[in-house]
């Protein structure tokens, strides 16, 4: 069922916002992703790939031409009344501007280029974060887990719990706990219950002690998840380095 609204979303002759423009922006959005990061590899290992900086030099970085794309999008799709293909075109280079912004998601916290640098790992933490978002979206999956209607009280009641879980997962470093628990409300409750991560920003808050070394150990680079995820990282992203 969720695959014949998509296509009938996507090609339709009279196109709507849905699961159909979702879907286009979750391709065009892992696409730009993997092509704008592919090519930041090939610069930082092949000296004549083009888009590499000197030192002193001046680099437009790539979420600079991602938040034009956005912007130029957002502003056809409230301006114009699109129709196929032109809908289609502005889904597109949606997705490809967040893709291209989100792969600098590090930079936007830390106001530096850490884009090869431990730090810079977060910018695919994001990218793996958006796309189970859009991915549950695209399936028509409703947040909050307001599958059926209720009062303006009980929406607002459930909205705030929903969103304050998940804001506790997100800030132990349990990004995913707290992505899915915006859809699926007792996986928020899970993520926000267990240890968080011990470079989060709730163990720089509440962790010290005994409790920091459990979270330490919890999250040890000897856990196989660890190293699944830190292979997995390296494979997609490139491994991070020291150099700036």
């Amino acid at each position: 069922m969720t695959s014949a609204i998509v296509t009938l979303e996507l090609f339709g002759d009279h196109p709507r916002p849905g699961s159909g423009a979702a879907f286009l922006v979750l391709v065009s959005f892992l696409v730009a992703y993997l092509a704008i990061r592919t090519s930041a590899r090939l610069t930082r290992s092949v000296s004549w790939w083009p888009g590499g900086v000197q030192s002193g030099g001046v680099h437009l970085h790539h979420l600079v031409w991602g938040i034009c794309l956005m912007m130029l999008a957002g502003f056809l799709a409230f301006a114009v009344p699109l129709q196929t293909p032109w809908w289609h075109l502005t889904a597109i280079a949606f997705g490809v501007g967040a893709g291209f912004t989100m792969d600098e998601f590090a930079l936007w916290v830390h106001l530096e280029d850490v884009y090869w640098s431990e730090e810079g790992r977060s910018s695919f933490d994001a990218v793996v974060a958006a796309t189970a978002f859009a991915g549950l979206v695209v399936l028509g999956t409703r947040p909050f887990g307001l599958d059926d209607p209720v009062s303006v009280t009980g929406t607002a009641l459930a909205v705030a719990i929903v969103l304050g879980l998940a804001l506790v997962c997100f800030a132990k470093g349990r990004v995913l706990f707290g992505v899915f628990g915006l859809f699926v409300p007792i996986v928020a409750v899970v993520g926000a219950a267990r240890l968080g991560h011990p470079r989060s920003m709730w163990a720089r808050w509440r962790y010290s002690g005994a409790k920091l070394e459990r979270a330490r150990a919890r999250f040890g680079p000897t856990r196989r998840s660890e190293r699944l995820g830190r292979r997995v990282g390296d494979l997609v992203a490139g491994r991070p380095s020291s150099e700036r």
